[in-house]
């Protein structure tokens, strides 16, 4: 399936993505009474925020991220940027997600389903700053992918 206008998408893998990311959130929020906040998870791995959570539960959590990125690497076609520039934004968004009391996993999954005032102001950023810098990069005619 194919979307006007925008002949690489996937809109049926962005579905079943979405709707994955969801029932893990649901899971998550029912069966540990947790918010899948990834960055307080991150932070409860490495020692650096108090929790409920087992820290082996933490890392658990945090090791199957980079592997869940790994197996889709495997998949045909994919396109990522350099890995220094994933490290260098990665950094740029754990420290963002600090300042900011939280990310767009617990923000934006788990805060605006819950109609959180904090996580609907908290995503409104997010966005805002997303289209700012996409509109930065194309002005200057620098490309986001390789």
């Amino acid at each position: 399936m194919t979307l006007p206008g925008f002949p690489d998408a996937a809109p049926l893998a962005g579905l079943a993505g979405g709707v994955m990311i969801g029932l893990a959130a649901a899971i998550m929020l029912l069966g540990a009474g947790r918010i899948a906040g990834v960055s307080g998870i991150a932070a409860r791995a490495f020692g650096l925020a108090d929790s409920s959570m087992p820290r082996i539960g933490a890392w658990a959590f945090v090791i199957g991220l980079p592997l869940g990125a790994v197996v889709v690497t495997e998949l045909p076609t994919p396109s990522f940027a350099a890995p220094g520039t994933l490290m260098i934004a990665g950094l740029i968004v754990g420290i963002g997600t600090r300042l900011g009391s939280g990310c767009t996993s617990g923000h934006g999954v788990c805060g605006i389903s819950r109609l959180s005032q904090r996580s609907l102001v908290a995503v409104a950023t997010f966005m805002a700053t997303g289209f700012a810098t996409v509109a930065a990069m194309n002005a200057l005619g620098l490309e986001v992918l390789p």
